[in-house]
């Protein structure tokens, strides 16, 4: 299934207004699982931070909700996101003028190229690395532009059954990943080939998060890539669904998960 063309309706129809955009956002922070997994992580580094100056990259910004809550942590903060989509960096740069986020800026960013050595305390990678062949070559990239203790915090599928891959035989769910997802070791073995001294890495999406993914996006998802008149039902849907989602969420978040679809990784320069 092809992701971003649902992904351009999605953010037409949230965008005509800064008001819907950020309903929108807090929408995908309640739904998507790995949003839990993520501000989970941030929360954490930014714990004794909020108070000073630190230099952020989103690698990979998308449509910038990582950045609205980065930015919402604290106005000291300043942070740089990049993509390779001109439209959503134009369209980004927009909204956060509107809501007047002036520690915030957008560029158009191909991250196998992009270096800005020794600049960034954290760098952010959200499902980034499996659409990206020059894996090595990106975390080089992130290696590089942090700062002597700066941290790389990466959610990305695994491979005990991402992008919804079950056997040799099955294709990725979303057509745009060129991976199906990391065996827990080679990412790890990759980061310290980029260079990184210390690395962390724990599965997401077990048993619980499994459940509330088809839920609440693989489902809606199949639904509306057969008919964009789905969007009428999709209240109704999430209406008696989305209590049991936010409970499944909870459990995976809270509870160590033996194995899972996703991972989340953590590295130090």
């Amino acid at each position: 299934m092809q992701y971003d063309p649902i992904k351009r309706v999605l953010g037409d129809m949230f965008n005509k207004t800064p008001f819907l955009r950020q309903v929108f956002f807090n929408l995908l922070d309640l739904l998507l699982l790995r949003s839990w997994h993520v501000h989970k992580e941030l929360r954490a580094w930014a714990a004794n931070r909020k108070d000073k100056e630190q230099c952020i990259l989103d690698a990979g910004a998308g449509f910038g909700q990582y950045t609205y809550y980065l930015s919402s942590m604290s106005s000291k903060w300043n942070i740089l996101a990049v993509d390779v989509k001109e439209e959503q960096v134009s369209d980004n740069n927009k909204f956060f003028r509107a809501i007047n986020r002036h520690n915030v800026l957008f560029k158009i960013e191909d991250l196998v190229q992009f270096r800005q050595p020794n600049t960034y305390d954290l760098a952010l990678s959200v499902d980034v690395m499996e659409h990206i062949l020059e894996d090595v070559e990106v975390f080089k990239n992130i290696y590089a532009s942090l700062r002597s203790g700066g941290m790389l915090v990466i959610s990305t599928p695994s491979d005990q059954g991402g992008s919804d891959v079950h056997g040799d035989s099955e294709a990725s769910f979303i057509e745009e990943h060129v991976r199906d997802g990391y065996n827990i070791q080679e990412i790890q073995d990759k980061l310290r080939i980029a260079g990184f001294r210390k690395t962390e890495a724990r599965y997401s999406y077990g048993k619980p998060g499994q459940i509330s993914w088809r839920l609440s996006m693989k489902y809606p998802l199949l639904m509306l890539n057969a008919s964009k008149a789905f969007f009428i039902l999709l209240p109704f849907y999430y209406l008696l669904t989305f209590p049991i989602s936010l409970v499944l969420n909870w459990m995976d978040v809270n509870n160590k998960q033996a194995s899972g679809t996703g991972l989340i990784v953590k590295a130090w320069k």
